[in-house]
């Protein structure tokens, strides 16, 4: 049977969060961060942007029509990073995960040979993530995603280690998806939030997997990295030159950084076919897969075309179109 094309890059939009938390303490003051650190035009066009997508982001019939359209066999369904509500106490938290996990599992299960899907655990209440990793996957989830930080705690803390270990023991996937950056108002216009902002906090958060020691110790995770890792492949020469020329920046991992992203994966969403190159060829083609981010506007209304427009070699492409994920996801198992 022909490898299926995997979009692991889709999300959908959960309508119960958004009410659990409504009105919660925290929630306004959390609304007027983000509002802050976008900027007001910002908010401006993502009512409108969201409002013609909401059937896409909602309604699963939606859903697979578009993935026809666009060739798409399967997607790997996370739920919008605006779900995550780091802000949240543990009880709120609790409630969030086991939501957007059951809600996700729900969706997914409607068309359960095309979809497949990930939850959510709370990343600022660590000593509770291993619970919501368990229940995600008690759902059928193929793992969660995460942002690239939680206030004041940053990937490489060590309380994450139980998490880490769990994730790695299960074989979950742990997609990494960043929400927010903590430049703040030096990004609040003309989008940079978003278009300086994602490939900076992806940057930052693989590199403190990469420098602490958590991908030594965990060598068997299964990290997918959105936005193509944001800048760290392209620049990993200058992390590399840090760990070998300074004994401060080499003393967490014990190999060059850029050996690490062959242990990572990354979605193929640049936006730059001279850049996708680039990536296949530090991480790996077999470290890559096929990335849209369905069905936002900052995502490809084409992934498979975008994918073509990089001219791999033919294996390459069609270990990116799909077979990456499917072996990730063992999508093939049944075959």
């Amino acid at each position: 049977m022909t490898t299926p094309t995997v979009d692991v890059h889709a999300h959908v939009l959960l309508p119960e969060v958004d009410a659990l938390v409504a009105g919660l303490p925290g929630h306004a003051e959390a609304r007027a961060l983000d509002a802050r650190r976008n900027g007001r035009a910002a908010l401006e066009v993502n009512g409108p942007m969201i409002g013609e997508r909401i059937g896409r982001l909602t309604d699963v019939r939606a859903r697979l029509a578009a993935m026809d359209a666009q060739g798409v066999d399967v997607q790997l369904v996370s739920p919008s990073p605006s779900h995550y509500h780091y802000w949240a106490d543990e009880e709120t938290a609790e409630q969030v995960y086991r939501l957007a996990n059951e809600a996700t599992a729900t969706h997914c299960a409607a068309a359960p040979d095309r979809l497949r899907g990930l939850g959510l655990v709370p990343l600022q209440h660590p000593a509770h993530m291993v619970r919501a990793l368990d229940h995600a996957l008690a759902q059928g989830l193929a793992g969660v995603e995460i942002s690239s930080h939680a206030p004041a705690r940053e990937l490489s803390d060590p309380a994450y280690e139980p998490f880490w270990s769990r994730a790695e023991e299960t074989g979950a996937v742990v997609f990494l998806h960043p929400f927010g950056c903590t430049l703040d108002e030096r990004l609040d216009q003309w989008y940079l939030s978003n278009t300086v902002g994602q490939p900076t906090e992806n940057a930052v958060a693989l590199s403190h997997l990469i420098f602490s020691g958590v991908l030594d110790r965990h060598p068997g995770l299964k990290v997918v990295a959105a936005h193509g890792g944001g800048y760290l492949p392209t620049h990993i020469g200058r992390s590399d030159h840090a760990w070998s020329a300074r004994s401060d920046a080499g003393a967490g991992c014990a190999h060059p950084p850029s050996s690490y992203l062959k242990r990572l994966y990354f979605d193929s969403l640049v936006h730059d076919p001279y850049v996708l190159r680039e990536l296949v060829r530090v991480a790996g083609a077999d470290r890559v897969l096929l990335g849209s981010d369905f069905p936002f506007d900052m995502g490809t209304e084409d992934p498979v075309g975008a994918l073509r427009a990089a001219r791999l070699p033919e294996a390459d492409f069609h270990a990116v179109r799909g077979g990456n994920a499917s072996a990730l996801l063992t999508l093939l198992s049944k075959e």
